[in-house]
């Protein structure tokens, strides 16, 4: 007489691909509600930031050039070098120098001046650009690679960044007019893609479960310097009414703008 196998007892102890499955569900869970509460710090700080600029930003503006003008009626008072150095500097740091980025932007790159921008600046003609003509087979290996490998026919993520990839390198290829090239690129689209052992579901899981704890990781870092910087500190002093925070913070600065016009016109004589 043949024994039935046994059933698996209900609710019996689940399979570890079932405990990884679940794992895996509250950990992506935790994460969307951590992305969340970030996302609304991250806006109510953006936000704070940009009514701080806009109600303090003058009042700051205020107090750094009382601040020079200070420096300037004492240096003019006193003729002493020291007293004109320091106005000098306070003078400067509100007329901030142009970067060499903002006086040469659009004349260079990471990789220093432009061609054209060289010459200008020596005298120089300037050259016009060296025109490509691809070959009729240059331009026929071109569209066919173009049908064929187009990102847009792609129906998975991993599919079109390789498509994409493979695309970029086909169209520098032509750029060039490079014939070779482009033959030896339909060569590798023809061969296809090198097979991939196909993760187990296990495998998966796991890799899965590293994903989201780095993605934490890197989420706390983000929550930390938001936490950290100087308006984030200032809301978290006054989380329930960060406008009363800036009303102090207008006042006590307003006080100050007080004490240096007192101080300037005393300086002054007036």
């Amino acid at each position: 007489m043949t024994t039935p196998e046994a059933e698996p007892e209900q609710g019996g102890a689940p399979r570890p691909e079932e405990r990884l499955e679940r794992a895996v569900r509250a950990a992506e869970q935790a994460l969307i509600e951590y992305e969340i509460a970030l996302e609304t710090f991250r806006v109510e700080v953006e936000n704070f930031s940009r009514l701080h600029e806009q109600r303090l930003g003058p009042v700051y503006a205020r107090l750094e050039e009382l601040e020079a003008q200070i420096l300037e009626a004492r240096a003019a008072r006193s003729g002493d070098p020291e007293d004109r150095r320091r106005a000098d500097e306070a003078r400067a740091r509100l007329m901030p120098i142009p970067g060499v980025e903002e006086l040469l932007h659009g004349w260079m790159d990471g990789d220093g001046l432009f061609p054209e921008a060289t010459a200008m600046l020596t005298g120089q003609a300037v050259r016009p650009p060296q025109r490509v003509r691809p070959s009729e087979e240059a331009r026929r290996l071109y569209r066919e690679l173009a049908r064929k490998a187009h990102p847009d026919l792609a129906q998975e993520d991993d599919e079109r960044a390789r498509r994409e990839e493979f695309i970029t390198r086909v169209n520098a290829a032509y750029a060039r007019g490079d014939e070779a090239e482009l033959r030896t690129l339909a060569e590798e689209w023809a061969a296809g893609p090198a097979p991939e052992r196909r993760p187990s579901r296990g495998e998966e899981l796991y890799a899965r479960l590293e994903w989201l704890d780095r993605r934490k990781e890197l989420l706390t870092v983000l929550a930390k310097e938001l936490e950290e910087s100087a308006i984030g500190a200032m809301l978290r002093l006054a989380p329930d009414d960060p406008d009363r925070l800036l009303e102090e913070i207008a006042e006590q600065l307003a006080a100050q703008v007080g004490e240096r016009e007192a101080k300037l016109a005393g300086l002054l004589g007036q």
